[in-house]
């Protein structure tokens, strides 16, 4: 009895856990990836983040380390979700991206360049970088947030990816809500 009681606690302990992982030289981002868009629906993230972003310690965000370029890191990821039938992505990036030049962040204004033209809207939907991560911290305590750490050392280049519904588009969304207001 005292042996399922210890258990049960240990069991219960793990699930109140934050899932923050440490990715492994036996581990594989791109498995990792793979097993959790399946998972994931509207409102999960994944964030395609630089060598120095943080290991958030929200209760539903989970970091692993891809030891992969940023650019291969996101184009997998996009692959990814586009051929799942059920998730999209609405793009965002830090707002301070726009304001660096080559002369302080070499090489940015080409990752800009390549970035842009992947993911347009990811220039349009840019916000500070505080107000992201403030925003991640708020997600991750009721939904899932995987952070990929690539080994992109320009600064404000993360990638974050919110997921929304693939098969109802926004405009549906609100006239659903249009005629539920009526």
């Amino acid at each position: 009895m005292k042996l399922r009681l210890v258990a049960c606690a240990f069991c219960a302990l793990l699930c109140l856990t934050p899932v923050v992982r440490a990715q492994g030289p036996g581990q594989n981002w791109v498995q990792v990836i793979r097993q959790r868009i399946p998972l994931y629906g509207h409102r999960n993230w994944i964030v395609i983040a630089d060598s120095a972003y943080p290991a958030q310690s929200g209760d539903g965000i989970e970091t692993i380390v891809s030891n992969a370029g940023q650019m291969q890191v996101l184009k997998e990821v996009l692959a990814d979700v586009q051929a799942s039938k059920h998730v999209r992505v609405i793009p965002y990036t830090d707002r301070e991206l726009k304001f660096l030049g080559d002369e302080e962040a070499p090489g940015v204004g080409n990752y800009r360049t390549q970035l842009f033209t992947l993911l347009p809207d990811a220039e349009t939907n840019a916000l500070l970088h505080e107000k992201i991560i403030e925003r991640l911290d708020n997600v991750g305590k009721e939904f899932r947030v995987l952070i990929i750490k690539t080994n992109m050392t320009i600064p404000y280049t993360s990638v974050f990816l919110e997921l929304n519904c693939a098969y109802w588009s926004d405009e549906a969304e609100q006239a659903l809500r249009t005629r539920m207001a009526r």
